[in-house]
């Protein structure tokens, strides 16, 4: 081969940024995302600010969830039945409008009349919150101010259009791409979004300190700007699904992912690893209650940070790396130091040994997002797509928001040190539980000899033996 020749054995590891469709919804996706973990961080230090309770964040994931669970599955049906480009940007378009009610209710919360139902609402909170409270601290939450349930309301309906909006989002990738760069190009959506989860919550909490409008203001653009700039976004050709098969059903996704085991197995380990390892409502009280900070909000901002931080560099290396060889194995050893990461935050009182613990669980994390999305986007044919991603992300919410309730109610009970640690330790012992009764696991080939399954939904995949 000429030297002058680039070597087209090797990987290129931008190749996906060729496509200009990728290139448009990557940027806008990426500013709505930088938005949305801004948002995420001021709301839980808005709540924590008005009413000095554990309780009260767990709550919000309480409000997350509630939607994912009804709305999840319809949603994916929507993103294979409908444009997908329409779907997001009506979707982008609700939340726009939400966050200027957000910005509303919050800065004019001292005009909002305290009248009966704003009361009720108010006691409601605080009599939940008093049962998972310790007693030492009853006496110092406080659940009086007008605009706390407007807050937990808008912050509901936001979690429902963005319940909707989710399966299309997640499936529009493939069709963006040939499927030879959809590795890439996955892996490049995980580290930008990483990227806004390092510099979002960052933002949040220095912002936080001084304006929570400002950051429901910003979000109302980014997510105007995602509606706006998904405008005339070409796709490639979607491969009809075969008219001999059965009409999938809604739960099509569900039964898809349950017959591929490796699949399965992906998710169960992200669904426990987050939900028992999951620390987002316990980086407010770390700050305040375990190290206390007086600037507590930006301390809080960098160790929600710092995982992100972790996974982006993670994910630039795995983009520049040759696929893992076995990305079975490589994931349940990379689930087990998340876990081992986990406690080492808990357990430390020397922050920089706390935030490097952290950044190390966003690497382990990452290797299981990149494992993860492309076992379901390489195997999935196209007609299931929003079904089997809908499905994927319902594992994925509930972790999130369930982890967040579990943890911030974990904490009123026990403290948050308890909740951290009792957390990092279950994940471990999930990764063995897995590992055993889901060996198909190991057996993944490399991640770029991955097909999609073509026959009917739910029979097994032919990279992979029958379990």
């Amino acid at each position: 081969m000429n030297a002058l020749q680039p070597d087209e054995t090797k990987p290129d590891p931008y190749v996906a940024f060729r496509n200009a469709g990728f290139r448009r919804f990557l940027l806008s996706n990426f500013a709505f995302n930088l938005g949305r973990q801004a948002l995420s961080v001021a709301i839980a230090l808005q709540v924590l600010h008005w009413t000095n309770s554990a309780a009260a964040i767990g709550f919000i994931g309480f409000i997350n969830v509630v939607p994912l669970i009804f709305l999840v599955l319809p949603s994916g049906v929507l993103a294979d039945k409908y444009d997908r480009r329409k779907i997001i940007s009506l979707t982008m378009t609700a939340s726009c409008v939400l966050s200027v009610l957000l910005v509303l209710a919050t800065h004019f919360h001292d005009y909002i009349p305290y009248v009966g139902v704003l009361q009720g609402a108010n006691h409601m909170l605080e009599t939940a919150a008093r049962f998972f409270t310790r007693e030492a601290h009853l006496d110092s939450i406080r659940f009086d101010n007008p605009a706390l349930p407007i807050v937990y309301l808008l912050q509901f309906f936001h979690s429902t259009v963005r319940v909707i909006g989710a399966p299309a989002r997640g499936a529009i990738i493939p069709v963006l791409v040939p499927p030879a760069h959809l590795t890439n190009a996955l892996t490049w959506n995980s580290s930008a979004f990483e990227l806004t989860a390092v510099l979002g919550p960052v933002i949040g909490g220095l912002v936080a300190a001084w304006s929570y409008t400002a950051i429901y203001a910003a979000d109302a653009i980014f997510s105007a700007a995602l509606a706006i700039s998904l405008v005339g976004i070409a796709l490639l050709p979607r491969k009809p699904r075969d008219p001999s098969l059965p009409v999938p059903n809604a739960m099509a996704g569900a039964t898809f992912i349950w017959r591929q085991k490796p699949v399965l197995a992906a998710i169960t380990l992200d669904l426990f690893a987050v939900l028992l390892g999951g620390l987002t409502a316990l980086f407010p009280l770390y700050a305040k209650d375990v190290f206390h900070f007086s600037n507590y909000e930006f301390w809080a901002g960098c160790m929600r940070a710092a995982p992100s931080l972790g996974a982006i560099t993670m994910a630039v290396i795995v983009a520049h790396s040759a696929p893992f060889k076995r990305p079975g194995i490589t994931l349940l050893w990379s689930v087990v130091c998340f876990g081992a990461a986990i406690v080492i935050f808990a357990l430390s009182r020397n922050i920089v040994l706390s935030l490097v613990a952290l950044f190390f669980s966003g690497v382990c994390d990452n290797v299981s997002v990149v494992v993860r999305h492309t076992l379901v986007q390489m195997l999935t044919p196209d007609y299931l797509r929003g079904r089997v991603t809908s499905v994927n992300q319902l594992f994925i919410g509930c972790s999130n928001e369930i982890s967040e309730f579990r943890g911030g109610l974990m904490a009123a009970r026990f403290g948050p040190v308890f909740a951290a640690t009792f957390g990092g330790i279950c994940t471990i012992m999930v990764v063995v539980s897995v590992a055993l009764s889901l060996p198909a696991i190991r057996a993944v080939p490399p991640l770029n000899e991955i097909k999609p399954v073509e026959d009917e939904p739910g029979t097994d995949a032919k990279n992979f033996p029958k379990r």
